[in-house]
């Protein structure tokens, strides 16, 4: 078994811990602060808190996953890059992926998800619980998709895009780089980059956003 590390020491990263748990590929080694230093003097669930500097002389035997909900963990994940850490790919054995469709590193896909054929999801990805995503659509890097979403076939999530619950996103639409879909919004066309839609059917309600 993979010896994993949880990027942060959030609720979403004891979520992540219990999902790695229950794959039987990851062995959970502990949780990464990068934040406050005070958060590494107690344990968390039982494991260790490091501090994110202390981790470089793992990263021969250790690989990562980042539980931040955040768009922006980016951040996060490229200080431990920098240290030589690879990324793992958790997957949770209720979730259904087609043979024909991809997943990229560092990604997270919790319980019940389902992928369908010809769809590529790529690095960093949260794929949150019960989420449906269709045929032949790209999900790019950091994006996120909450709880109960649906995304039709054909569509693309660009970079650091963040679905709302229960949102749906219709066939064939884009929603750009670092937009923000509100939970519940049903999106009928394309969302352009940096902008919030809420709604039934979705429409602008903020410009200049950069992910959630």
């Amino acid at each position: 078994m993979k010896k994993l590390l949880i990027l942060g020491t959030r609720t979403l990263a004891v979520e992540i811990a219990d999902l790695a748990s229950e794959t039987h590929e990851y062995e959970v080694a502990g949780f990464v602060e990068n934040m406050d230093p005070n958060r590494c003097k107690e344990p968390l669930e039982g494991l260790p808190v490091i501090w994110v500097d202390e981790i470089a002389g793992r990263a021969h035997d250790h690989c990562a996953v980042c539980g931040l909900a955040t768009t922006r963990r980016h951040r996060f994940v490229d200080q431990v890059a920098a240290m030589g850490m690879s990324f793992g790919t958790v997957i949770h054995p209720s979730a259904r992926i087609s043979s024909n469709s991809s997943v990229g590193g560092g990604s997270i896909l919790s319980v019940g998800v389902i992928i369908a054929a010809h769809t590529r999801l790529g690095r960093h990805i949260l794929v949150n619980r019960g989420s449906l995503i269709g045929h032949h659509t790209r999900i790019e890097d950091y994006a996120t998709i909450q709880p109960g979403a649906n995304v039709a076939g054909e569509c693309r999530i660009d970079e650091g895009a963040f679905i709302g619950m229960g949102a749906i996103v219709l066939e064939r639409v884009t929603v750009g780089a670092h937009s923000i879909v509100g939970a519940g919004a049903v999106v009928t066309k394309d969302v352009p980059d940096h902008v919030q839609v809420v709604g039934v059917p979705a429409r602008i309600v903020k410009e200049g956003v950069k992910g959630r």
